[in-house]
């Protein structure tokens, strides 16, 4: 399924319980990038608590990088009140993106050439 794609999971001291969060995360992006693996190479992930002990709204960050095979890596940031929803809405975004991105070069590559009507 998802063996050839790696998740670098990063975070700062400031995200309490890192082991079980790394490991919900990357579940979580397992499932939702399994369909991108063979076209991606790696996944960086940086999760990170930007008030630290202080609290606050939607001070957890997470950031994904993807590499895609060939291309330039895509990153996003998505901001919550909780690092797991951070991660979800980053995932998501970067679906999207990686739809886009790697749809558009999937069409372009297939597509034949349009022969000419006079």
């Amino acid at each position: 399924m998802t063996e050839n794609l790696t998740i670098q999971f990063n975070s700062d001291s400031s995200v309490m319980g890192t082991q079980e969060v790394a490991a919900r995360i990357e579940a979580m992006l397992h499932d939702k990038f399994a369909r991108f693996a063979d076209r991606l190479t790696r996944l960086e992930v940086h999760v990170s608590d930007e008030n630290g002990r202080k609290g606050g709204g939607e001070d957890k960050a997470c950031m994904i990088e993807a590499r895609p095979r060939g291309g330039k890596p895509i990153g996003v940031t998505e901001h919550a009140a909780k690092v797991d929803d951070a991660a979800r809405k980053a995932a998501n975004t970067m679906v999207q993106r990686l739809e886009r991105v790697l749809g558009k070069e999937a069409k372009h590559k297939h597509d034949p050439r349009p022969d000419k009507v006079m």
